[in-house]
């Protein structure tokens, strides 16, 4: 025996539909939400303090691998880059970089009306 196939159409048509009926209102809890969950509605406070006036003025970069060419770079915001290669101008150059610290004009004590 073969069943007939079933169909994708409803078998009984209606024939009036029926007047859509108005939603129910919903009882809420809480206060009425304004924007999405999960949606900062505040701006937080910064995430860095506020700034005292430091700031990075020189920096010596260093590389030395094992068995491997050390490599070093000197750099201030003065203008001030130089690079060496090999373990004796690297020394040289970690004691050329300690020397300008103490004459780099951005480091060196200012006269007149920022001096405490």
């Amino acid at each position: 025996m073969s069943r007939p196939a079933p169909s994708k159409s409803p078998t009984a048509a209606t024939q009036v539909p029926a007047a859509a009926q108005p939603a129910r209102p919903q009882t809420m809890v809480g206060a009425p939400k304004g924007v999405a969950e999960g949606v900062l509605s505040a701006l937080r406070p910064e995430p860095r303090p506020a700034d005292d006036g430091r700031r990075i003025v020189a920096m010596l970069h260093i590389s030395a691998p094992r068995d491997a060419i050390p490599t070093a770079t000197s750099r201030c915001d003065c203008g001030r880059h130089r690079s060496a290669v090999g373990k004796r101008r690297v020394l040289a150059l970690i004691t050329d970089h300690e020397a300008h610290r103490t004459a780099c004009p951005l480091r060196a004590p200012q006269e007149g009306r920022h001096a405490s």
